[in-house]
């Protein structure tokens, strides 16, 4: 998502016949400067939508939601609220094996319409990316995990058949880059070539794009070079693990 003046529009959203998908920020006087540790933060109103509606009466078979903030994300989170249509249902709320929030919606009753509605108030902190400790085994690379370790991290392991190109490429990535033996230099590299590799663009259509198709394209969304991110990284014996959320990009001025 980016911010245009003062509202902000998802890359994906999705209209048609019976479905619309949005989300957009509040106005600019909404978003409270705050003070914190000498620098300013912005806080800004996040709302998104998504809703269906029926030509007739259906039975809706039990929804999987997974729109609130994780417990690890480090932007703070300062309010949330999820308000769903109709207004007949139960609601479980669990975790996944990965600790990301899942709200389990049961609707008893025929409907007409189905909404979920999610107002939060984030605090934008400026949050340094490279704060972080890496342990001594893998401030080099590359490295093998400690074997309990390596278990935990398996499903970030688990790589799928790579195609001829991904192939390719990870094998001209270890030519080129391997030479970069400190572990942060060699993320920088291997993320500076892929953006030199692939072009970024909107893709309104649903889905994420292979890495083979991406490769081939020389182009995709953010989900799509993302998603061949990882499994570059895979290949190479890194974890990684695929995430979404929303980017807001205000103009210097705010």
């Amino acid at each position: 998502m980016s911010c245009s003046g003062d509202q902000c529009l998802v890359h994906d959203t999705l209209k048609n016949h019976n479905k619309t998908d949005q989300a957009r920020c509040l106005p600019q006087a909404l978003r409270q400067p705050i003070q914190r540790h000498s620098s300013m933060a912005i806080r800004v109103a996040l709302h998104h939508k998504t809703s269906y509606h029926y030509d007739r009466l259906v039975n809706l078979s039990p929804h999987e939601v997974r729109l609130r903030p994780a417990p690890h994300a480090r932007t703070p989170i300062l309010s949330y609220s999820l308000s769903v249509q109709p207004d007949q249902h139960f609601i479980n709320w669990q975790q996944d094996p990965y600790g990301n929030y899942i709200g389990r919606f049961v609707f008893p009753e025929k409907s007409d319409q189905l909404e979920f509605v999610v107002d939060l108030i984030a605090d934008m902190t400026v949050i340094n990316p490279f704060d972080f400790f890496v342990e001594k085994y893998a401030q080099n690379f590359p490295f093998s995990y400690p074997a309990q370790l390596s278990a935990e991290l398996s499903a970030y392991l688990k790589t799928e058949p790579p195609g001829p190109m991904l192939t390719q490429w990870v094998a001209a990535a270890r030519r080129d880059i391997l030479n970069k033996e400190r572990v942060n230099d060699f993320l920088v590299a291997i993320n500076q070539r892929l953006q030199g590799d692939i072009a970024y663009l909107l893709r309104m259509e649903p889905g994420v794009q292979t890495p083979e198709d991406t490769l081939a394209k020389r182009s995709g969304s953010c989900r799509d070079s993302g998603w061949l991110l990882v499994q570059i990284l895979r290949e190479m014996g890194l974890a990684a693990r695929f995430v979404s959320g929303y980017l807001i990009q205000l103009r210097p001025d705010q």
